[in-house]
């Protein structure tokens, strides 16, 4: 596998930016933190749209920026899709599209007209004219046109953040497709954890101008001092799901999982689809010993205890890692920790209600 290997250093006053990662050349990568951490900064300096005075970045072998080195944006065979379309008001949805393709040689495109308003659903839009199109039109007009350069990299900085949730979830299935269809890398930065939760299979994690976390996603939001560097509302596990059954009557779809089974809000996805469900930490409730015969918590997993550390942000909790087949954690008050007397290696059963997934 080959990665992106970034090194940044930018001096503003009052922010110090420095920032070193490796982040993986395949999926989609995010590059999560609150309004003001950094993310737009390390976008625009992996795109060649910003020059740090002190930095290296490696493409796989190609060195695009060192002390000696820099590759402007029309060198490294960026796209990049800002929150904003920035389509031509003059031109067509067609035009704007074939804007992205003529700036490339012929020699180089490898990815076609045809093939992208396949992808993005953009048949009926051709000939509308800019001010014809919906927000989410106009978005999916424009990564078009980025991919129409026929990226090495697709940059994707807060696509989605001026749109409603229903241009959203419109919008979303598009995106989900780009990786699957055409197996260019993305960088999408973002601030909410929902688009994040859909589309990234690796995580970055900007805090105060600085990388806090990196890896998995299912690594990332599994890592005890993580209620540290995030809101703690966000903190839980990712599990890789796929629909088994649905229960309409009761509104409710069931879901497979490591040879389990858990129940979730009902979802509008076909039997045998796959599922990314979030579980907060603060959810899930431990107990030892068999599990009760009879519950309205609906979810129960079998688990192990991992490891167990103080919260870093509550004085009075306790954050146990749990492996459930891949990581779980769960917030437990000191009170419960004492009781249940945990350890690394005990066998737990792992409590949680449907409405607490996502």
């Amino acid at each position: 596998m080959n990665y992106l290997d970034a090194r940044f250093q930018i001096a503003y006053p009052g922010f110090q930016f420095d920032v070193e990662c490796t982040m993986p050349l395949e999926g989609t990568t995010a590059i999560f933190g609150t309004s003001g951490s950094g993310k737009t900064t390390l976008l625009r300096c992996i795109a060649g749209l910003l020059r740090a005075p002190s930095g290296c970045l490696k493409f796989g072998q190609d060195l695009w920026q060192d002390e000696h080195t820099f590759l402007p944006i029309q060198k490294r065979r960026v796209g990049v899709v800002f929150q904003d379309a920035r389509l031509f008001p003059h031109l067509n949805a067609k035009h704007n599209l074939e804007y992205g393709m003529k700036r490339i040689q012929v020699s180089d495109r490898h990815i076609h007209v045809d093939q992208v308003i396949e992808l993005l659903g953009l048949e009926k839009l051709l000939e509308r004219r800019v001010h014809h199109l919906s927000g989410g039109e106009q978005q999916r007009v424009a990564i078009g046109r980025a991919l129409l350069i026929s990226p090495q990299l697709l940059l994707m900085d807060e696509p989605l953040a001026s749109l409603d949730h229903q241009r959203k979830k419109e919008i979303l299935p598009f995106i989900q497709r780009l990786n699957q269809d055409l197996q260019i890398p993305v960088l999408y930065v973002s601030h909410d954890l929902n688009e994040i939760l859909q589309l990234a299979n690796h995580m970055v994690l900007i805090k105060e101008g600085k990388v806090a976390a990196t890896g998995s996603i299912q690594e990332v939001f599994s890592r005890l001092d993580l209620p540290g560097l995030v809101e703690p509302n966000i903190v839980g596990a990712i599990l890789e799901t796929r629909i088994a059954d649905h229960e309409p009557d009761f509104g409710l779809t069931r879901v497979e999982f490591e040879g389990q089974s858990l129940f979730i809000p009902k979802q509008e996805l076909a039997v045998g689809s796959p599922l990314r469900v979030h579980i907060h930490a603060r959810d899930v409730s431990l107990v030892v010993g068999a599990p009760a015969a009879s519950s309205s918590v609906l979810n129960s997993l079998e688990a192990t205890v991992v490891e167990i550390e103080e919260s870093p942000r509550d004085q009075y909790a306790m954050e146990v890692l749990l492996d459930v087949g891949c990581p779980l954690l769960a917030m437990i008050t000191r009170k419960s920790f004492h009781q249940l007397n945990l350890h690394p290696g005990q066998k737990v059963h792992a409590y949680f209600k449907a409405v607490a997934l996502s």
